[in-house]
Parts: structure tokens; sequence; C-alpha cells
């Protein structure tokens, strides 16, 4: 299985683009600015999109290749999977004839561009491509939720994307029950903003190393930190080259050309 990086940013500048992964062409996981790196015949490539939550950061280019798309894509829907409050955002505030067309009723109810799938925590999606999506437990600032993908047939181990989070014990339950190849894990303030990391429900360096201090003993995968502000980058790499996770792991900042191959 090959997950490549599209954007891993927390904003947006010359080199920074949004979160969005593509993983083996044809399924995506979040869809930020970095979506606007593939060419129109790797969109139509795309089946599946996994969403994280409805900010902006994350959804910011899923309108916007279903307008590249639309025309080929009439009665091959784009399936797009999330929480049940993420879809309802969707609808309200994005494909709501307003902000841009609602592609669940075009070119016609009977062939839309775009159908809505409602995911839960904790239960894994299989996919015709192959693989198998589990969404894990988040605690955002609205409904969210992280994502472990796999690919059965090859027997990989698991990509997990902890998506936006803070303290979520109930993540490292579920992930310390999987063989995990690697995760990518949002580190978006400094530690000197704290406080604003606190508020937002984002980690920070700090706040971080008290996540990784839950990874079960024994285990062994490699960790990369994304979602850092590009004004802070510098500094959170800093930081968490001075942490001391669990001896068996090592810790990377994710950039935007890396591919994971599990």
């Amino acid at each position: 299985m090959k997950v490549r990086v599209l954007g891993c940013a927390g904003d947006i500048a010359r080199r920074g683009k949004t979160s969005s992964f593509l993983v083996d062409r044809n399924l995506l996981i979040d869809a930020g600015t970095g979506v606007g790196g593939l060419t129109r015949e790797e969109m139509l490539d795309i089946g599946d999109v996994f969403l994280t939550h409805a900010h902006l950061d994350h959804i910011a280019c899923l309108p916007l290749m279903l307008g590249t798309v639309a025309t080929a894509r009439a009665g091959h829907p784009l399936r797009v999977h999330a929480l049940p409050q993420t879809l309802q955002a969707l609808r309200e505030h994005i494909f709501n004839g307003i902000i841009w067309p609602d592609f669940t009723r075009l070119p016609s109810p009977g062939t839309p561009t775009l159908t809505l799938h409602p995911i839960q925590v904790g239960e894994p999606v299989l996919l015709a491509s192959g693989h198998t999506v589990e969404p894990l437990p988040a605690n955002h600032s609205i409904p969210a939720c992280g994502y472990a993908v796999r690919d059965p047939a090859s027997d990989t181990p698991w990509w997990v994307f902890s998506g936006d989070t803070e303290h979520c014990p109930a993540f490292w339950q579920r992930v310390n029950d999987m063989d995990v190849g690697a995760l990518v894990i949002e580190t978006t303030f400094a530690s000197r903003k704290h406080a604003l990391a606190r508020l937002s429900q984002h980690l920070c360096p700090k706040t971080l190393a008290t996540e990784l201090s839950q990874i079960a003993p024994g285990t062994h995968y490699p960790i990369y930190i994304t979602h850092a502000k590009l004004a802070e980058r510098k500094t959170i790499l800093s930081e968490i080259t001075k942490l001391t996770p669990p001896p068996e792991h090592t810790l990377h900042m994710l950039h935007g050309t890396h591919v994971f191959e599990l």
C-alpha cells in the first residue's frame, strides 16, 4: 500500500498545502489544498474520499475537485464518507446551490456526481478497492475523527492518521491494539502557544509528549508530525527533537512530498 502526502501544513503559503493524503491512487483521506496538485486524470482515479471533519483546511478542494471532474462522473459518483455532522455541514454550507452546486442532485438526482455516506467511529468500512478504513476517535472543537487504513489483501500494517485532535485516550486504546506501520499525528502550535492549542483543541509539543507516553510498550513504528502552522514549523521541529518518546519510535516532521510504502 502506498500513501502519498499531498498536503500536511496547518495553513497555506508558497510551499504550504493543507491536509490531504492519496492512498494507492483511488482513495483520498481529507481534501485540503494539497489536492490541487493532482492532475485531472489523477482526480478521476479517486473513487472514495474520507473526511476527518468539516474545517475548511480539510475540505477546501473537495468542491473544486468535483467541479473539475463533474462531466466525467455523472452516473459514477464520487463517494464521500464522513461523520454525520460533517456531511450535514457539507449539505448546508458547501453543496447548497449558493456557495457551490449541489452535486448530489446534478446533473440529475438519478445520476449524481457526488454521494454522501455516513460513518461511525469504530466501524470499519471495506471498499471495493480492497482497502479497509476504520474511523478512529478524536477530540476536536467540532465533531471529528482520525483514520486507520490498510490493504488486507497484502496483509499490510495500518497507516494511522490522528486528524485534528487534542488529548484523546480512546484513540490510543484502539491504536494500541493495531499492527501500526506508521503514525501521522498532528502538532499544530509551538509549546509557547499551549493555551491557544488547548483552546482550539490541537496539540503542541508539550501535549504531544503526553500523548506519545500512551503508546503501548514493545511496539515499533515511526511517527510523523503533521498540520504544523508554517510560521511555527522550525520551532516545533526544534521542540520535538528534545522530546523523549518511547525508544522504539522515531519522530519526523512530515513534508509534502513524502510517500509511505506499507
